[in-house]
């Protein structure tokens, strides 16, 4: 199942009211001070309607005194709000069937934040990505993925850094940088690249049998645990395409350890092309591969932010 994403966790808790009274210019003023694009109108302390930067271009637009023409003639009503538990789907639901651009978000009746389809568009569209794949169905993902990556789960730890400690560049490459993945191999994972890769090996399926041989159990594909490699280097910024990898197997991997890459930049090849030293741990911190690769990274196509843009 998909882990829901709510409301709360997208919306501005920064809420700018004004009231009926305010003309529309002391309503431009206050947007611009706050820099928001859009006012909660309240009166009495109910929450009556809500005035956006759209409400006030159409006031300039038709000519009308915006110092003495006030925000209760110009902004919408009733408002229209979303519970802040609601999952975001309901609140996309909200702007088609009400065809506005802001919900008030409210929680135990009062008023809690605001959301908008610009906060929502961003998390909707990864959402979409994620759903698109029936095959996943099975698992929980998270609801956000990056811009280099279609979808991540919860379970997955990704991290770059500049190997001082520090955080690395997200919109670039350099000498030095560090970037670690680390994910549980479990028997599900397993037994889904044998069947994607074909190697049924009775060294990763069979546990009587693996443990009639000098491993003792069954153990990870090496292909496999060397995939955490590929995921690390496909989380740096840019588009990353392998162009050679050298590796040495150490020692095994159980069934079900967490196991982490650890990959270096430790040259710049010139046109885009990087060496990096590439190394996996298993849950002992023990070293279980080791080697090198050679990677070029390519400029995006577009950014996830560029994409919604278009929409």
């Amino acid at each position: 199942m998909m882990i829901p994403l709510r409301v709360d966790e997208v919306m501005s808790t920064s809420v700018e009211t004004t009231t009926p009274r305010a003309t529309v210019e002391e309503a431009a003023d206050r947007m611009r001070t706050a820099e928001v694009g859009s006012l909660i109108v309240v009166e009495d302390e109910d929450a009556v309607g809500i005035v956006t930067r759209t409400d006030l271009v159409d006031a300039i637009a038709d000519a009308l005194d915006v110092t003495s023409v006030t925000v209760g003639d110009v902004m919408s009503g009733p408002l229209m709000t979303v519970e802040a538990d609601a999952p975001v789907e309901e609140a996309a639901e909200a702007f088609r069937r009400h065809e506005v651009k802001h919900l008030a978000v409210v929680e135990d009746g009062a008023l809690a934040g605001v959301v908008t389809v610009t906060d929502l568009s961003y998390y909707l569209l990864r959402l979409s990505m994620l759903r698109s794949d029936s095959d996943r169905d099975d698992a929980d993902y998270a609801a956000l993925g990056t811009n280099e990556t279609a979808y991540e789960s919860a379970d997955w730890e990704f991290v770059h850094d500049n190997g001082d400690g520090g955080e690395g560049d997200p919109d670039e490459v350099r000498v030095g940088d560090v970037v670690r993945f680390r994910k549980r191999l479990s028997d599900a994972d397993v037994r889904s690249f044998a069947e994607a890769s074909g190697d049924t090996n009775r060294l990763h399926l069979d546990e009587e049998f693996a443990a009639e041989t000098r491993f003792g159990g069954r153990i990870v594909h090496g292909t496999l645990v060397s995939g955490l490699i590929s995921a690390a280097l496909a989380r740096m910024p840019g588009l990353t395409i392998y162009l050679s990898q050298d590796l040495r197997f150490l020692a095994p991997v159980e069934v079900g350890e967490t196991v982490r890459a650890v990959c270096e930049v430790v040259e710049a090849l010139g046109d885009g092309k990087y060496r990096l030293t590439t190394a996996v741990y298993d849950e002992s911190d023990e070293r279980v591969i080791d080697g090198e690769a050679v990677v070029v990274i390519d400029e995006l196509p577009y950014t996830v932010e560029e994409k919604l843009a278009d929409v």
